[in-house]
């Protein structure tokens, strides 16, 4: 998993929207308790942020270089098909 998390050059930040009570987020929240701190030791410099708001559904945003974005739905997803999502956005750059 260490190798899985080293982001790419041009990602500038990784942020996850969920809500924080609701079950459809719950594969969510579970992801980011076991990944975060993997994530953020491999990627010190590189802001990854958790937002939490009641009904919100579970998304995940990576911003890289000169205001690209790019944004996937993680609703209804297992904790392995976010981990695989989260994988494929911050290998990538545009």
């Amino acid at each position: 998993m260490s190798s899985k998390y080293v982001f790419t050059k041009s990602l500038k930040e990784l942020r996850f929207l969920f809500c924080h009570t609701s079950e459809q987020s719950a594969a969510t929240r579970s992801f980011l308790h076991r990944a975060y701190p993997t994530m953020k030791k491999h990627n010190p410099y590189v802001p990854i942020l958790m937002r939490e708001a009641a009904a919100t559904e579970p998304r995940v945003f990576a911003r890289y270089g000169f205001g690209k974005e790019k944004q996937e739905t993680l609703s209804g997803l297992t904790d392995k098909e976010i981990e695989e999502k989260v994988t494929q956005l911050v290998k990538e750059s545009l």
